[in-house]
């Protein structure tokens, strides 16, 4: 799906641009919603007005416009992913997975969506589900310990305290400050 764009169309992503390294944010908002009435659809102005309706704190504004830009049939994983973060971010659980799954689908090496669906199982109590998508994150992003962490906790409520235990000796390793962030929060040592 091809998007025509003209000479305007670049003038006024400058304008935007300039006005955002000025740090004039609403006068750039404001040439993006511009943008967005002549040029509806355009996935760099739906994904760059999601982006600062974030910054700005409209999380319910980002999401439209992110869920705008997956509706595209090339969407980038990416953009699922950011419309997923979001909606678990507002407690949207349900469509937060859909989308992480989404996500995933388009890339599956993409660990901060494994990170994120991990979470929304684990809000769900599907834990064993959970467990899957934390593992496959700590396997793409081993050195990073909050995939780690969430595992852990996740054993912790199965009642696998000895599978806890691993992790927070191997958190240990390289991490001890959430290794003894979870000996605090689990009663567990290692």
């Amino acid at each position: 799906m091809s998007v025509k764009r003209d000479f305007r169309w670049y003038l006024l992503r400058f304008y935007a641009a300039s006005f955002l390294v000025l740090g004039l944010k609403r006068k750039a908002i404001d040439t993006f919603e511009e943008m967005l009435s002549q040029y509806p659809n355009d996935p760099y102005v739906l994904s760059s007005l999601a982006y600062l309706k974030t910054q700005d704190g409209d999380k319910f504004g980002a999401i439209e416009m992110y869920k705008k830009v997956v509706q595209r049939s090339d969407a980038p994983a990416y953009s699922w992913y950011n419309l997923a973060y979001l909606q678990e971010e507002v407690g949207q659980i349900e469509d937060a997975e859909f989308s992480f799954r989404k996500a995933l689908a388009l890339d599956e090496s993409m660990d901060l969506a494994w990170y994120g669906l991990g979470l929304t199982l684990i809000q769900q109590h599907r834990f064993d589900e959970a467990i899957k998508a934390l593992k496959k994150n700590t396997q793409l992003q081993p050195m990073s310990p909050y995939g780690w962490y969430q595992l852990a906790r996740v054993y912790v409520d199965r009642q696998e305290p000895e599978e806890a235990v691993k992790i927070i000796k191997h958190l240990k390793e390289f991490e001890p400050k959430f290794a003894k962030q979870l000996e605090r929060e689990t009663g567990l040592t290692a």
